[in-house]
């Protein structure tokens, strides 16, 4: 058995409660109206909650395109959420998670990411496109949130 790629771990204060946070992350339609990278983005499978179980990305970030399905898993308290890949034709594995901590009117989000590429990519470049995407990723979620 391989081994999961390195995690990738950011964080970043946005000025808003988590439920209202979540209520953005779990919106997928929404995604390529502020996510740069998702050109489409569609719920396949939601759970009794509403909530997305099982999703497919068309990603087009210049170098990096791919079409993945992720399946999540929502903690009931808005605190966190877990992800990892089904398939994809750029990706062999994924990993990943949105932690939320409440900290007075603000929260902090840290995401995590684990990917593992299917084509060969040397680490130092592998790492550097895991920190734009998540650099990408916790700025438009912000904007979208605080707007």
């Amino acid at each position: 058995m391989q081994s999961m790629a390195d995690e990738s771990t950011q964080s970043i204060v946005i000025d808003a409660p988590p439920g209202q946070i979540m209520a953005v992350i779990a919106d997928f339609p929404a995604y390529p109206e502020w996510a740069g990278f998702v050109k489409s983005c569609e719920v396949q499978d939601a759970g009794p909650d509403g909530r997305a179980r099982r999703v497919r990305f068309l990603l087009d970030a210049g170098v990096v395109k791919d079409d993945y399905v992720l399946d999540y898993d929502w903690a009931d308290d808005d605190s966190r959420v877990d992800w990892q890949l089904v398939s994809g034709q750029m990706q062999k594995a994924q990993t990943g998670s949105y932690e939320l901590l409440p900290h007075g009117d603000s929260t902090e989000v840290t995401y995590t990411l684990a990917v593992d590429q299917s084509i060969p990519m040397l680490g130092m470049f592998k790492r550097k496109a895991e920190k734009v995407i998540m650099d990408t990723a916790l700025r438009e979620l912000k904007k979208r949130v605080e707007r």
